[in-house]
Order: structure tokens, then sequence, then C-alpha cells
């Protein structure tokens, strides 16, 4: 887990890794820019150690041999999709009959140990939670971000939406799930969120954290309340909110949104320097929260 007591990375650093992370350059032209930071006793790897992830055991909130949870490996049909996905289902062990499910969408570089790690705590906290990997036709998740990115940028994004939609018919048929389902979703999987509250009128309920957004026209669709996490620093999807909102309010759907101010986008990721953890704690307590709710 990223210490927060570690001293504080440049903005600058941070949103330059913003746009690595979401492909507006390559990572040699990410270590190129970095070095015009390298200043004041700090090095271009140190300044990289700083924002990169760390999937380090110690990294890890959760672990597959919690004696709380049963971590197997799960594949299903995705017709419309890529066919056969493969991901990660977490039951919790001491479950009296079937319990809510909640489908856990990954980032933009596939089901790396972060969103394993989310899947394990949603468990934890009593619910049945799948977390598929969009990379698996491809092979699946390769083992860094790098390359997980890359992967992810050759698959169709209309198919992978629906992997995600499949994964959720899937889960309500589930003998250990009671037939309510919701999602969340980070980054690349809060977009997915999102567009799951438009196709999927039975959805308990969707926690997009920090992704795009549907069109207007999409709104009149969302059947499923909606719980919004927001980073105050994050321009480029916090662009997209206003007229969203607006169409929400004007087919009077059910939402809330929270902005938490001065964090940036990836808050809630507790792998890299973006991680502010008190932003992270209020936002997952609001979701188990809301799951509380949705999914009773």
């Amino acid at each position: 887990m990223t210490d927060p007591t570690s001293p504080a990375i440049p903005q600058a650093v941070l949103d330059l890794y913003d746009g690595y992370a979401h492909g507006a350059f390559d990572r040699r032209e990410f270590f190129r820019r970095l070095s015009s930071y390298a200043v004041g006793g700090a090095t271009v790897a140190s300044l990289a150690a700083c924002v990169m992830p760390d999937y380090s055991e110690a990294s890890l909130q959760t672990s597959p041999d919690d004696p709380d949870i049963t971590v197997s490996t799960f594949t299903y049909a995705s017709p419309k999709g890529g066919g056969e996905i493969s991901g990660d289902l977490v039951i919790p062990a001491t479950a009296n009959g079937p319990v809510g499910g909640v489908i856990v969408i990954h980032e933009n570089r596939g089901l790396n140990p972060h969103i394993k790690d989310v899947a394990r705590r949603v468990g934890k906290a009593g619910y049945v939670a799948l977390a598929p990997d969009a990379l698996s036709p491809l092979g699946g998740y390769p083992g860094t971000d790098d390359e997980g990115r890359a992967l992810q940028g050759q698959r169709d994004r209309g198919e992978m939406l629906e992997d995600f939609i499949a994964a959720a018919d899937v889960l309500r048929t589930h003998p250990a799930c009671s037939g309510k389902v919701a999602c969340v979703g980070f980054c690349f999987g809060g977009g997915v969120a999102n567009l799951m509250a438009v196709r999927l009128p039975w959805l308990a309920g969707a926690v997009p954290f920090y992704g795009g957004w549907p069109t207007a026209e999409d709104a009149a669709m969302v059947e499923a309340p909606l719980l919004v996490h927001l980073a105050g620093l994050d321009a480029r999807v916090n662009a997209g909110w206003p007229d969203y909102e607006a169409a929400l309010k004007a087919n009077d759907k059910d939402y809330a949104v929270h902005i938490y101010e001065g964090t940036n986008h990836g808050f809630h990721n507790d792998t890299t320097g973006r991680f502010d953890p008190d932003a992270a704690a209020l936002a997952w307590e609001r979701t188990l929260a809301f799951f509380g709710e949705v999914l009773a």
C-alpha cells in the first residue's frame, strides 16, 4: 500500500503519470518528460517509483488465502463479446444462503492485482464478487500494466462492454447469488458501470469511480440508482459530468454524486502515488453502505 506519510509528489508529476496511464504518450516519452522534474536530489527512478503501481504483497489489503472468503477462477460465455471470459469469483465463506452480487470492473489494463484485491474486499464485506478480465481473449492480464494497457487497446470497447454485461447475467443466476446484482468500476470500469446502468434495467445499482459518461439521451434509459465518485482535480473526466447530471435530473433519475476535493483521478487505488487514504476510505464506506441498501 502506498505510504501516505511519504513526501508529497508534485502535482505536475501526478498529471504526467495520468497522461501516461491513459495513453497520451508511451513509456519512453513518460520517462523523458519525467526527467524535467528530477531536481533537488530527486532522480527519475525515484519519481517513477512514487507514481508507478506497487503490486508487492505489502501493497494489497487482502489475501487470496483469507479464511473469510473463497477465491476461484470462473469462466463464462460472452457470445456478443470476447467469446469466453475468465475472472475471479469471490464468495464469502460465512454466508448463510445466497447473497447480493457485485461485478467489479477493472481499469484500462486488465484484471491486475489491485482489482483482484478490490474484489476480495467486496467478498469480505459479505457479497459475492465477480471480477472479469476483459483481456481473456488475448491471454489475460499479462503481468504488467504497460503490457495490459497495450493489450486492452487491441480490443473493441463495445465487445468489452458485452463481456461485463454477460458477467452480470451469469452472476445473478449463480447459486451463491440472491439474484440482485450491482456493479462498481474504476476509470475505464467506471465508464462501463455507467453504461451497464443504461443497458440493464434490472441492475440493482452502479458505482462508477471517475469514469466516462453515456450520452444525454442514454440517461432516460437508466433505471438503477447511481453512486458517482469523482476526484476534484480530475478535469478530464469531470468536464462531462455537468451535462450528464443535467440529463439525469431532467429524467428524474436516482443518483448521488460525491466530489473529493484535492484528489486526483485514481485516488482510490492504493498501489499508486495518486492514492488519497482519507478520500478512498470515505468513498469505500459510502460504496458499501450503498450496496447494503440496493442489495438487501
